[in-house]
């Protein structure tokens, strides 16, 4: 029996400020509901450098942020000079034209980073004309979506991330939610949307065991609603934490083995879905229900094989899909963990999958899209391939996925 796929039950439950729809807006990494969901028809199945390609257009640095679109135009992080300039790029959505590229940052020196990061890995935030972009420790900054003027800055946010700036930061009504987890400090932050100002600042509250270089973290904060409260969820290293989105009072944490988290949390069937991080990637599903420590009485399931350190898993309907870091992708029963079947694609991948117009798109770092039918049965239904590799994350715009590779962005459409 296949599972249906017609519904999510992640955009009913997540509480979120951004309304609109995946067909008009794609406002932040994975999408309207931060889950790599897309309410979109008629996107390609098929392209290649010659086939379905309405545009192409250059990146004028290096940046592996994943594009946000609004309002006719597409914007994205990128650096130049080795990281020492940290800019915004805009493009048009119709014709791929370059508008602006803003220098947001001006960085004398900046950190190592490691080979598979970029100076500009957190994706930027589009909400009612602006632009918010983080570049990590160096700083989170206000832009004028329309213009490219900047409106606020905050250098505050200093950590050390050892390996590069990567985590995402999301919106949630007036605040901007931020996971900071280096190497020297852990902590959760909100900031004033409007002004920039620190609104709170929690401490991760649980010792960490291992080393300095197990410390580290690059979460991207999801906000789920559960019996009428607001949480943020933050994966932090050796622990995942639940915030009052309005105070940081800290709710709950589940310890776990793992560090320099990447993937996103995703919510559904009732159960937070989390992968541990680095080490020996595990992906677990938890009750986010209760107060303290939760670690021996919420975890539903655990599964220790072939989980993801770097791409998030998608969920979809009573299914869960994910794919490792080395190219096995696994589709599991949402409710117990049961492995449905297990296939390799091959490669390497990053960037997160894409679930639209009924299908699941998992993009490699090398070029390579293999789309799949969502289903009990592994279907393949095309490969696609482009010239350079993918590090970011696809966004939707109508029936187009727009597509940033190592070096370009492109338009595929119909």
């Amino acid at each position: 029996m296949k599972t249906s796929i017609r519904c999510s039950p992640v955009a009913l439950t997540i509480a979120l400020t951004i309304t609109a729809s995946a067909a008009d807006i794609w406002p932040q990494w994975r999408g309207p509901g931060g889950q790599g969901h897309s309410d979109a028809t008629g996107v390609p199945l098929t392209w290649s450098e010659k086939e379905n390609v309405k545009w192409k257009s250059p990146d004028p640095g290096e940046g592996w942020s994943s594009p946000v679109i609004a309002d006719d135009i597409i914007w994205m992080t990128t650096s130049q000079n080795n990281g020492k300039s940290l800019r915004a790029v805009c493009f048009g959505l119709t014709d791929g034209k370059q508008i602006h590229d803003v220098e947001v940052f001006a960085v004398e020196a900046p950190e190592f980073k490691h080979k598979l990061n970029s100076y500009a890995s957190p994706s930027p935030l589009l909400e009612e004309g602006k632009l918010y972009v983080y570049f990590g420790t160096y700083g989170t900054a206000c832009l004028d979506a329309k213009t490219g003027k900047k409106l606020w800055e905050n250098r505050e946010l200093k950590i050390d991330h050892e390996n590069g700036p990567g985590s995402t930061p999301m919106i949630f009504k007036d605040k901007i939610l931020i996971c900071c987890d280096g190497r020297d400090l852990q902590f959760q932050a909100a900031l004033d949307k409007a002004t920039g100002k620190v609104l709170w600042k929690t401490p991760r509250s649980q010792p960490i065991t291992k080393g300095k270089d197990m410390k580290k973290a690059y979460g991207t904060p999801l906000v789920i609603q559960v019996g009428g409260k607001d949480q943020v969820i933050a994966t932090a290293a050796e622990a995942v934490y639940a915030y009052d989105v309005e105070t940081g009072k800290e709710l709950w944490y589940v310890k776990y083995p793992g560090f320099s988290n990447v993937p996103r949390p995703v919510y559904g069937q009732g159960l937070l879905y989390i992968c541990t991080g680095f080490g020996r990637p595990e992906i677990w599903a938890i009750k986010p229900e209760g107060s303290g420590d939760l670690s021996a009485s919420n975890v539903v399931w655990r599964v220790k094989i072939q989980a993801p350190a770097q791409p998030s898993p998608v969920l979809i309907g009573e299914r869960v899909y994910m794919v490792s870091d080395t190219g096995t992708a696994t589709c599991m029963d949402a409710k117990t963990g049961k492995e449905i079947w297990k296939q390799l694609l091959g490669g390497e991948f990053s960037s997160s999958p894409l679930f639209v117009d009924g299908r699941i798109y998992f993009f490699d770092r090398l070029g390579l899209c293999t789309v799949i039918e969502p289903g009990d049965t592994f279907k393949v239904l095309a490969k696609n391939t482009l010239e350079d590799g993918f590090m970011a994350s696809a966004a939707v715009a109508g029936k187009a996925l727009i597509l940033r590779t190592k070096k370009n962005l492109y338009r595929i459409e119909k």
